[in-house]
């Protein structure tokens, strides 16, 4: 935090932000959308009934894995963008200084597209199908467990308990899910300058080879504190959405 304050100034660390904004809308109501209407398919009871007749936890987590595999696609290109900019470190702008690669997002996916084809708009996307399929089924395994367990039966949680098991429900899915985030953004990375990994297995081999088994777990403390309120309020938003709406 410390360097990037004093090399990019308070700016670097909103780096990649427009793009994410731009895109979380769309991706939410993909995964809450096929989640909800997945496991409308497989228990033929809908959200307000969930309650009196709860769904099991395997029809949980193949409507959560569901909905993970799908926003995964929908996510890749914006995530790629995303984690390009991130990575993009130049100093505070000064006089006589080149320009950054990118200026901007929509000027990163153009230069993607023109360099790496369109295909390179989806690098990394296996690795993020891989990250999100099983960790959205624990998310939303976590979520349903706790508002369970400190839910009288047949009631609609509480906010409180909506935001605390929204939040841990962030937490595990995040912790499940880091390492394949490093790989993940490790394959986004490949190309900007050379190839250096030949797909997925390889980059995991060799980061393991070059950096040991700690690898995967870097940014998981960061990834978890971000987790818990972010998560917390897309959960008390769906709940409340669906209450309203439904």
């Amino acid at each position: 935090m410390v360097k990037i304050y004093r090399h990019e100034s308070l700016l670097g660390f909103f780096k990649g932000m427009s793009f994410p904004i731009a895109s979380i809308a769309v991706v939410n109501s993909v995964l809450f959308g096929v989640y909800s209407n997945t496991l409308l398919l497989l228990t033929a009871t809908s959200h307000q009934e969930r309650r009196a007749q709860p769904p099991s936890y395997t029809h949980i987590f193949l409507a959560g894995c569901t909905g993970g595999f799908l926003q995964a696609y929908c996510l890749a290109p914006f995530d790629l963008i995303k984690v390009r900019l991130q990575n993009q470190t130049e100093p505070v702008a000064q006089p006589g200084s080149p320009p950054p690669q990118y200026q901007g997002p929509v000027h990163c996916a153009a230069s993607i597209f023109r360099e790496e084809g369109y295909r390179g708009l989806f690098r990394g996307a296996w690795a993020l199908m891989l990250r999100d399929t099983p960790t959205v089924g624990i998310y939303f395994i976590t979520y349903e467990g706790l508002c369970r367990q400190y839910t009288p039966e047949g009631q609609n949680p509480s906010s409180a308990t909506v935001l605390v098991a929204g939040g841990f429900a962030g937490i595990a899915s995040w912790v499940a899910a880091t390492p394949l985030d490093v790989i993940k953004s490790r394959m986004q990375m490949d190309g900007l300058r050379r190839r250096v990994y030949q797909g997925v297995l390889d980059c995991m081999m060799s980061s393991v080879r070059q950096e040991g088994l700690g690898v995967f777990f870097r940014g998981v403390t960061i990834n978890s504190a971000r987790a818990f309120p972010v998560n917390a309020v897309t959960f008390l938003s769906y709940e409340y959405l669906l209450r309203w709406w439904g």
